[in-house]
C-alpha cells in the first residue's frame, strides 16, 4: 500500500519543487547541457567537468525529477531521512527567489526511472546540448505496464522513447552513441544538428591497466587514471565534441576522478586488490564492467554478483543473461548473492560451467564477507557488482579502514539498512 501512495504522490509532490526551480532557472538563465542515458551518465558527467571546471555548475548526485529541482534551487537531503521533508517544504519557496548561482554553464546528468520522468525533466530543462549515452533495460517494472497495454512493443522501446524527450527539448544540438538502433530511432524527434558518435569509425585503441585507462582515439592518446570499460569511448568522444562546440580547449584528464562505487580500485586484506563497482547493477553495466573485468591485466580473478533490482517482468530473463555474460569470463572463483542471482543465475551458470567451476551462492551480504574471510589466501582480484549492500562488505575487507569514506552510500539511511543486513 505504501509503495502504491508514493507512485501516487510521485509527480504531484516533485511539481511542487519544478515550479519554484523553474522560477529560479528564468532568474539565473544557464546555458544546459543535459547528459543523459540508461547507464554512463556520471562518468560523461565527471568527463565534461574535469574539462570544464569552474565553468560550469554540475548537479552532482542529482539525476531524478525531485534531485534536479533541489540542486537548482540548493536544497539538499542530507542523510535521505523522511525528516527532512517538511524543511524542504517550506524552503523551496525562498530558494526560487535566491541569488542565481554565477556559473553560465549548467551540466545537469538527467535519467528517467519511469514513464514521464523524461518530459518532465526535458520540458523544465530546455537543454541546449543533450548528450545521450545510451539505453537499456534500467527500472524496467516502471515500464511494463506500457508494453502490456501495447503502448510499445518491448520495455527497450519505451524506455528509449522516454529518454527521446530529451532530443525534442534540445535547441542547438545532440550528441549520440550512434552504434546504438534504440537510441538512433528516437533521432527523428530532434530538429537540432546530430552527432553520431561510432566506435568503428573513432576508436582506433583501449588498453586497460592496473589502475589506469588508455584509449587513443582520432590520432591522440589520452590516459585516465581510472579503470574504464571499452564503451567509455563513447563518453569521452562526446566530451571531445563539446569542447570543439563550446570552442574550449581540452585539457589532460589527470584530475579525473569517478564517484563511489565506480570500480574504485582498493587494497584489501591479504594483499587482495578490490574492484569495487557496487553502486548500481542492470545487464547493460554488467556487460560493459565484467568485459572490462575479463581484461583486467591479472590472474586469480574472482567476481562477486548481487542481484539486478527492478527488472520486472524482464527479471528471469535479465539474470539467465547474466549467466551467459558470466561463463565467458575468465574467472577463479565466482559469488552470487541474492534470491534472483540464486533462482536464475545460478542454475544456468551451472549447466553452461559444470560442476568444477568454481560457483558459490549466498542470501545475504553477512554470508558473502564470512565466505571471503574463510576462502581467501592472498592476491586475489577481487570485483564487485551489484544490488544488496555489497559495498559493506567492501568496508570490512579494506586494508586501509580509512578508504571507507570513498565507498558508496555513506548517508545515515543507508548505514542504518545495512546494520539490518548485519554488515
Amino acid at each position: 500500500m505504501l509503495g502504491k501512495i508514493k507512485k501516487l504522490l510521485y509527480f504531484p509532490i516533485a511539481y511542487y519543487f519544478r515550479f519554484f526551480a523553474k522560477i529560479q532557472l528564468s532568474r539565473w538563465k544557464p546555458r544546459v547541457i543535459v547528459v543523459t542515458g540508461s547507464s554512463g551518465k556520471t562518468t560523461l558527467l565527471h568527463m565534461v567537468e574535469t574539462q570544464l571546471g569552474n565553468l560550469a555548475k554540475y548537479s552532482h548526485h542529482a539525476n531524478s525529477a525531485y534531485g534536479i529541482p533541489f540542486d537548482i534551487l540548493g536544497l539538499k537531503r542530507n542523510e535521505l531521512l523522511i525528516t527532512e521533508w517538511p524543511i524542504l517544504f517550506l524552503l523551496a519557496p525562498f530558494k526560487a527567489f535566491k541569488k542565481p548561482y554565477p556559473e553560465k554553464l549548467y551540466v545537469v546528468e538527467a535519467d528517467c526511472d519511469r514513464p514521464g520522468e523524461g518530459k518532465f525533466l526535458a520540458s523544465l530543462l530546455n537543454p541546449e546540448v543533450t548528450l545521450w549515452v545510451g539505453s537499456s533495460r534500467t527500472h524496467s517494472m516502471n515500464f511494463d505496464k506500457l508494453v502490456a497495454n501495447k503502448e510499445f512493443p518491448s520495455v527497450e522501446e519505451a524506455i528509449a522513447h522516454e529518454f527521446g524527450h530529451f532530443l525534442e527539448y534540445t535547441t542547438r544540438k545532440v550528441m549520440v552513441n550512434g552504434d546504438s538502433s534504440l537510441l538512433t530511432r528516437e533521432l527523428h524527434r530532434t530538429k537540432t544538428q546530430i552527432i553520431n558518435i561510432k566506435k568503428a569509425e573513432k576508436l582506433e585503441s583501449y588498453e586497460l591497466g592496473h589502475s589506469n585507462t588508455k584509449f587513443k582515439i582520432g590520432g591522440k592518446e589520452y590516459e585516465i587514471n581510472a579503470l574504464l570499460p571499452e564503451e567509455t569511448f563513447y563518453s569521452l568522444a562526446m566530451a571531445n565534441e563539446l569542447l570543439k562546440y563550446l570552442d574550449i580547449t581540452p585539457v589532460p584528464y589527470s584530475n579525473f576522478k569517478l564517484p563511489p562505487g565506480r570500480s574504485s580500485v582498493f587494497s584489501g586484506v591479504k594483499n587482495t586488490t578490490l574492484i569495487d563497482s557496487s553502486y548500481n547493477a542492470n545487464l547493460d553495466s554488467m556487460t560493459v564492467i565484467l568485459n572490462m573485468f575479463d581484461k583486467y591485466p591479472a590472474n586469480n580473478k574472482w567476481a562477486v554478483l548481487g542481484d539486478m533490482l527492478e527488472q520486472g517482468k524482464e527479471e528471469k530473463e535479465e539474470h539467465e543473461k547474466l549467466a551467459e555474460l558470466v561463463a565467458q569470463v575468465g574467472l577463479s572463483n565466482i559469488i552470487l548473492m541474492g534470491p534472483r542471482v540464486s533462482e536464475y543465475t545460478y542454475p544456468k551458470l551451472k549447466s553452461l560451467l559444470g560442476d568444477a567451476s568454481k560457483i558459490e551462492k549466498f542470501t545475504t551480504p553477512r554470508e558473502i564477507l564470512d565466505y571471503l574471510n574463510n576462502h581467501l589466501k592472498g592476491r586475489e582480484i577481487i570485483l564487485f557488482k551489484g544490488a544488496r549492500f555489497l559495498e559493506g562488505v567492501v568496508e570490512h575487507l579494506l586494508a586501509d579502514r580509512s578508504d571507507a569514506s570513498k565507498l558508496c552510500r555513506r548517508e545515515k539511511v543507508w548505514q542504518i539498512r545495512r546494520k539490518q543486513w548485519q554488515i
